[in-house]
């Protein structure tokens, strides 16, 4: 049964895990060898995270910047993708945000841009960081 709850300190190693192996599966174009462990710490510190539990065992996240609304993590362990847990994850995020959310996609994560789009996420602007080409998408009602 599937679950969203508020990040646990026990299940901070398998969010640590589901972050780098997503990241090396997903970011293809990039230089996968210089992502760590490590990273999901620096890169969600001060963010409201919420965990996806599938029988109690982790399958996914969302991390948000509440001061902006902002997603800035969702990632949902591929052994697992496909089963309505990121929408699940979503919906959990817009229940202790409001609107209008935003986030960032790179260009090149066809991916998610397309579950982004199937959501309800608008297509703002786009921008260039060091990983390429991002779109900036915002969300302003319940997700599809």
């Amino acid at each position: 049964m599937l679950s969203i709850i508020e990040s646990r300190n026990i299940d901070l190693q398998s969010l640590r895990e589901i972050f780098l192996e997503e990241r090396k599966r997903t970011f293809t174009w990039t230089d996968i060898f210089e992502f760590e462990l490590e990273d999901f710490d620096k890169q969600t510190q001060g963010e409201y995270i919420l965990t996806a539990l599938l029988d109690d065992i982790p399958v996914g996240f969302i991390s948000i910047w509440m001061p902006n609304n902002f997603i800035h993590h969702l990632y949902v362990d591929h052994n697992y993708q496909g089963k309505n847990i990121g929408t699940e994850l979503l919906k959990a995020a817009i229940s202790k945000t409001n609107f209008p959310l935003t986030l960032k996609c790179l260009e090149n994560n066809t991916k998610a841009i397309d579950f982004y789009i199937k959501k309800g996420f608008t297509a703002k602007q786009k921008g260039y960081s060091n990983n390429g080409t991002y779109i900036l998408f915002e969300l302003t009602q319940e997700v599809k």
